[in-house]
């Protein structure tokens, strides 16, 4: 006898896309792999991990009892200071376990957030498009191609760019703000939120006041998007809509939210006003407006290509491309095998998905253009130049573009064959751009490895992971300590510069921790 046919044939499709939510992500960022980390990863990583790594839960009640030394800086973000040092603890354990240059471990733990968002993205969409309960049946053909266009946003497009700077910190930001829009989204159409639906939304309210600016853009979000998924894609009556439970989680999300940030933002302004804050918090309305078109194009892959391949070593279409195309087309693969069992898009829900990624970029987009030094560089003509919103606006772009692939190729608006072709040849190009980013990230990654304060640190970082206890070894390690003075500016190369106090305490506390000596033993004491 026959066995009986698989009646949920599906999982396998859903494995497809975790799969290709990992894989496409790494394939991208892996030639940044050595990159050296720059700002302050060059002391966090050592300072806060070799402090919290064996007492990891000290790192909370210092994150609150720094608030008031912050906040007079114009900076809040006591829970998102605590994922960021405990990011910088994972990525020193990383390197105590497995004996890998902690420049390695950061970026490990950013790719490994990268998936997460990828992840968190294509979870949005599923929760927008769906007109039933989401994840209880085959995914839909948004989900299964989404991967590619997200991998293809994750691209070092200049320093302050997320997928260089602080990426595991807003890559996992990003993915908080998505998935919360997420789970507004899937109360649509409920009669009620849940059994207990008050104090969790309140509290997580409260969360995102507390974690950082970015973060703050999940309340906007939850909001629209329970508008798009309520009248474009379940077709409910205003009134059903704003009475519904996703209106209700949101109304809860900013009612813990609000008490928390109205102060905070009085206090920040009053500072910045003074002019004693932290330019990263300071806003300027009146140059946003002029600054907002850079921003809301910052995420599409050929501009920042160009930002990523400015260096004298950029060689895109060497070796690199065709590796990573190779890897990503073995996807492709498997991405065509799995797209008979996806639930086809039709036009109705690809104008909800691209309405849901106009409700992500444009908000990150305005984040960036609020800011100062933003708008100086998109006036000077800086396009596709990264910064903190460029995780988010990544994450939208994609939104965008899978959108128009699917109302394109719509299955209503064209027949089988013509339908799978389309979509395929999408998929193709979606997977070549991956490819050029993932060269792009070559270029970069070359072009910042050639100058000396990034090969001093990349020594400094291997010299921490294997240390030398003969004098030759201190011998070494101390004349990288004054490369690292003479790479400062010439005015704080006197006397004992801040900046070189700092380096002695971080690379300090990772030597007595790893090794149980200091770094260099010619250095003040």
């Amino acid at each position: 006898m026959d066995p009986p046919a698989d009646r949920r044939p599906w999982p396998p499709v859903w494995r497809g896309i975790l799969l290709r939510s990992a894989l496409v992500p790494v394939i991208v960022l892996s030639p940044l792999v050595a990159l050296q980390p720059g700002a302050d990863h060059r002391f966090n990583v050592y300072a806060n991990g070799a402090r919290y790594l064996h007492r990891p839960w000290e790192l909370f009640g210092a994150a609150i009892a720094s608030v008031p030394q912050y906040l007079s800086l114009g900076n809040f973000r006591p829970l998102g200071r605590m994922v960021e040092w405990t990011l910088d603890t994972a990525t020193f354990a990383l390197t105590d376990l497995l004996g890998l240059p902690a420049n390695i471990s950061l970026r490990l733990v950013s790719f490994l957030s990268a998936v997460l968002l990828t992840l968190a993205t294509v979870v949005l969409a599923e929760c927008v498009v769906s007109r039933g309960r989401p994840f209880a049946g085959p995914p839909s053909l948004i989900a299964a191609v989404l991967p590619f266009a997200v991998g293809g946003s994750f691209v070092a497009a200049g320093r302050t760019s997320t997928t260089v700077l602080f990426g595991g910190l807003y890559f996992l930001t990003s993915a908080l703000v998505l998935l919360v829009a997420a789970a507004a989204a899937r109360t649509v159409g409920r009669i009620r939120p849940g059994a207990r639906p008050g104090w969790p939304a309140v509290l997580l309210g409260a969360v995102l006041a507390a974690f950082n600016e970015m973060a703050w853009l999940a309340l906007p979000l939850a909001a629209l998007v329970v508008l798009i998924r309520g009248r474009v894609v379940l077709a409910l009556s205003w009134r059903e809509t704003a009475r519904g439970a996703g209106a209700r989680f949101t109304g809860l999300l900013w009612a813990g939210f609000l008490p928390v940030a109205i102060p905070v933002r009085m206090i920040i302004a009053r500072r910045c006003a003074a002019g004693t804050c932290y330019s990263g918090s300071d806003v300027a309305p009146s140059g946003a407006l002029a600054a907002l078109p850079n921003r809301l194009t910052s995420w599409l892959p050929p501009l920042m290509w160009q930002r990523a391949g400015e260096g004298p070593y950029g060689h895109t279409l060497g070796p690199a491309l065709l590796i990573a195309l190779v890897a990503l087309l073995l996807l492709v693969r498997r991405f065509w095998r799995d797209l008979p069992r996806c639930d086809s898009p039709d036009r109705r829900q690809a104008g909800a998905l691209a309405l849901a990624g106009l409700a992500v970029l444009v908000p990150a987009a305005t984040m960036g253009a609020l800011n100062e030094q933003m708008q100086r560089l998109a006036a000077a003509g800086w396009w596709g130049l990264g910064w903190r919103d460029s995780a988010l606006a990544g994450a939208g772009g994609a939104l965008l573009t899978v959108a128009l692939l699917t109302a394109v190729f719509a299955r209503g608006q064209r027949s089988g064959r013509t339908h799978r072709r389309g979509i395929l040849a999408g998929v193709l190009v979606l997977a070549a751009a991956a490819a050029v980013g993932a060269a792009a990230n070559r270029d970069y990654r070359a072009s910042i490895a050639s100058e000396r304060p990034a090969y001093v640190h990349d020594r400094i970082a291997q010299e921490i992971v294997d240390f030398d206890r003969s004098a030759s070894g201190n011998a070494r390690r101390c004349t990288l300590r004054a490369q690292f003075r003479a790479a400062l500016p010439r005015e704080h190369r006197t006397d004992y510069p801040p900046e070189l106090r700092r380096f002695d305490q971080a690379v300090d506390q990772a030597t007595v921790r790893l090794a149980g000596r200091r770094f260099c033993t010619g250095g003040p004491s």
